[in-house]
């Protein structure tokens, strides 16, 4: 990152990523909290839902699969504006699909603009995370993941609320697309223009400066081509160590969305307890991952990223084992903080490690947010098709082996030599 950035810049620029984090937070827990009433409205089975889920699953894998193509040909500012139009596009379409139009084509047709926009801004602003993180020379990331947790609740509010009032899901999705326009309106106009496509570390110039300047350079012969800046992007693939910061980033994804998905499910299964009680330990995860994600960074600047990683991985274990063989409700609470606090920051934390050197920097976060964020979206449904032949709890203790894994590979987030941030105050 350059370090002619002015402090005032910069500010607007993290601020703007926080905005950007919560958007899309934001974005996703509107469409999760009005499922029910999409579902009635369309007159659907949990099958037909299952089989939009799908169809936004897959478009979010492309989407992280093609963030590395659109980050060499518009860069991070362009393409987070581009995706934030495109997942605001499928919000609205899939809100109007159920409940204007009653179509369950457009439903599909909505989610997988919706899933496609956010999986590929998912990087980028990640990469933008970085970026800043590394400018400043402090642990930050896990604090833009916080921001995204603050955007799921003020979305899944706005939803109650607007299912409470018997609001048209149409009128709804509509309303928190046209917000989400202007959010990304705003807050693009605060991030600087940089090339972020590490095509400056082909031919040893500096990692930063105006996109469009970088373009014009490539048909000068002052700089690559955005073929040549893809090629480098996708250097990362390369990397030993990038599949190393993978299986820390597998690990902890496979624990938090496995626990967003089936952690409810499971205290009702294991104490036959209700559902407001499965909802109840749901949001002691929830929270404690956000505050361990808001307060941690001091806590990694002081210890270091590598030991940090480590009792995470040990408080998740053991939050994990907790839940699955606890005698009693009580301690079945305990055991779903404990992971939360434990899956809190495996995620920003390889980021930042990925992050460590500017001069390739968005490769190799591009390449680390892809191998997260799939296990994220395809680590629950394999989890509930092998609960479905040993049952939920046993599964469970594949989430423990996983989790056990990460803190092994802790190692592999040790900054790298001349890196200002994770390193810890010894």
């Amino acid at each position: 990152m350059t370090d002619v950035l002015s402090r005032s810049v910069y500010l607007r620029w993290r601020n703007a990523v926080f905005a950007i984090f919560a958007a899309s937070g934001l974005s996703i827990a509107t469409w999760a909290a009005r499922v029910p009433s999409i579902k009635a409205d369309l007159g659907i089975e949990n099958r037909e839902i299952g089989l939009a889920l799908l169809a936004m699953g897959i478009a979010s894998i492309l989407g992280l699969s093609a963030s590395s193509v659109v980050i060499a040909r518009l860069g991070t500012r362009t393409g987070m504006f581009g995706m934030l139009m495109t997942l605001s596009v499928g919000l609205a379409v899939l809100g109007l699909g159920a409940g204007f139009f009653h179509s369950y084509a457009m439903l599909v047709v909505g989610l997988a603009l919706f899933g496609f926009g956010n999986g590929c801004l998912d990087v980028m602003m990640n990469v933008d995370g970085a970026a800043i993180e590394t400018h400043s020379g402090k642990t930050i990331l896990p604090l833009f993941h916080a921001f995204f947790s603050f955007g799921t609740v003020i979305g899944a509010g706005l939803g109650a609320i607007a299912a409470g009032l018997r609001i048209s899901v149409a009128i709804h999705a509509v309303t928190m697309a046209a917000l989400i326009v202007v959010l990304a309106v705003v807050a693009i106009a605060s991030v600087p223009r940089r090339a972020v496509t590490d095509a400056a570390a082909a031919d040893g110039a500096s990692a930063a400066g105006d996109e469009t300047g970088a373009a014009a350079g490539a048909g000068s012969g002052r700089g690559p081509g955005w073929r040549e800046r893809l090629a480098v992007s996708l250097s990362a693939w390369r990397e030993p160590r990038t599949y190393t910061l993978g299986i820390i980033m597998l690990g902890m994804a496979f624990a938090e969305g496995g626990a967003n998905d089936w952690l409810a499910l499971g205290v009702v299964e294991h104490e036959g307890g209700s559902a407001a009680l499965g909802a109840a330990a749901l949001t002691v995860f929830s929270v404690s991952m956000t505050v361990v994600r808001t307060f941690g960074g001091p806590l990694v600047d002081r210890f270091g990223r590598v030991a940090t990683l480590r009792v995470l991985a040990v408080a998740a274990t053991a939050g994990i084992l907790l839940f699955i063989l606890a005698p009693n409700l009580p301690l079945v609470f305990v055991g779903a903080a404990l992971w939360g606090i434990g899956a809190s920051l495996g995620f920003p934390l390889g980021m930042s490690a990925a992050a460590d050197d500017p001069a390739h920097a968005a490769a190799r976060v591009s390449a680390a947010a892809t191998i997260g964020y799939v296990a994220f979206l395809c680590g629950p449904p394999i989890l509930g098709f092998i609960s479905d032949h040993i049952g939920l709890l046993p599964t469970l203790f594949i989430l423990v082996v996983l989790v056990a894994a990460s803190g092994l590979a802790s190692s592999a987030a040790k900054p790298l030599p001349g890196a200002k941030v994770g390193a810890g105050r010894h």
